[in-house]
């Protein structure tokens, strides 16, 4: 993998720059579609490659070992050839997801013991296995085993959970040196700076991450409740530590205006569920601001969600359809709500590029934000 910094903005630490993967390139600022069971919910791979324009997708190690679990997997030849996506693929190690889905867990120096969300089956995940299964499943980027420790969290336990995940990344390391691709490309490794909200905790992870020399680095343990101002304040807080000469991925944010403030920090990398999530509930991100498609307002618009969108769910149905879709219970609603809140997040990395291209981008970003918080 090769990371390639084009530009930092001159009025902020916005940076453009370019990843290079077996699989293919990838524009950063980017935002990443999360397909955590090998599916981005109600999209086709076509339909994010050719509509919406995906560079880049995630899956999720927790819910792919579970289902359809490694053998398949093996057989298949990975995840590209299972689900049919070409590009460059990122997988989640399933730290987050042990730690929030599943009923029972037990954490100890080895791993950590948990009950299937499914069927209530035993697993244990240890730094080397859970390496183990990503080589199986076959991302380009891969992310070592972590505790994502909730928010709140006392300092003690924030610690104590920091410096777990430190030695278990030591041994994510140890172990992907020791085995080899399945499938021939490769997968590069990603450390996740942990601390919860503690500024010399966070400091201290990023400290160490920044240490190992990865190639890339991730900051994970924000966006799972605390207010923004503090996400705000540790992302910057360990974006002035970690290497400017590689990509940083914030993990799991977040909103439109999340997506523009930390980038404006120096952050190159984003996944959320929220496109598809909320997409399946109504909601829809616009530039304008965030409409809910039910309200019985739309019933007589018939203008287009976004007529400037080069993407088919933006610019060729109105709102008054996708309304009278949700209304009437109808899958092709969620499904075209989804596409676009996807695509207009990719549009707005891109546009984010752009701007940082330009050198406007400090400016263009308080512009944008409050345009883009509006209830409409």
């Amino acid at each position: 993998m090769i990371f390639e910094l084009t530009t930092t903005d001159s009025n902020s630490k916005a940076r453009a720059g370019v990843l290079t993967t077996d699989h293919g390139t990838i524009e950063t600022p980017i935002f990443m579609p999360v397909g955590t069971v090998g599916s981005v919910k109600a999209v086709t791979q076509e339909q994010l490659r050719d509509d919406v324009k995906a560079q880049i997708i995630l899956g999720n190690t927790y819910h792919l070992y579970l289902r359809p679990g490694m053998d398949v997997l093996s057989k298949a030849g990975g995840l590209h050839k299972f689900n049919g996506w070409d590009r460059p693929m990122l997988t989640d190690s399933g730290g987050y997801q042990v730690f929030s889905l599943a009923a029972n867990r037990k954490i100890k120096e080895e791993g950590c013991l948990f009950q299937s969300h499914i069927d209530g089956s035993r697993h244990l995940f240890t730094p080397e296995n859970v390496m183990d299964i990503q080589r199986t499943i076959g991302a380009d980027i891969i992310m070592a085993f972590d505790e994502c420790p909730p928010y709140p969290s006392e300092y003690r336990y924030a610690k104590k959970s920091m410096e777990l995940t430190h030695r278990w990344l030591d041994r994510c390391i140890k172990r992907m040196a020791e085995t080899q691709p399945v499938y021939g490309h490769e997968q590069t490794l990603f450390p996740i700076v942990q601390g919860s909200t503690f500024k010399d905790l966070r400091t201290i992870s990023a400290t160490e991450i920044a240490a190992r020399e990865c190639a890339g680095n991730a900051i994970g343990g924000l966006s799972v409740g605390e207010p923004e101002q503090d996400m705000y304040e540790m992302c910057g807080l360990v974006c002035e530590i970690l290497p400017v000469e590689k990509p940083r991925y914030l993990m799991g944010v977040g909103t439109p205006w999340n997506i523009l403030e930390n980038i404006a920090l120096g952050v190159d990398m984003f996944d959320c569920v929220m496109p598809t999530r909320n997409g399946r509930n109504g909601m829809l991100f616009t530039w304008n601001g965030v409409i809910n498609i039910k309200n019985k307002k739309w019933a007589t618009d018939f203008t287009p969600v976004d007529e400037n969108s080069p993407c088919f769910a933006s610019n060729r149905y109105s709102k008054a359809y996708l309304r009278h879709l949700f209304a009437a219970g109808e899958i092709l609603g969620m499904q075209l709500a989804s596409i676009h809140n996807i695509a207009f997040y990719l549009e707005l990395v891109q546009e984010a590029r752009k701007q940082i291209l330009a050198g406007n981008y400090a400016a263009w970003k308080n512009s944008m934000v409050p345009q883009l918080k509006q209830r409409l």
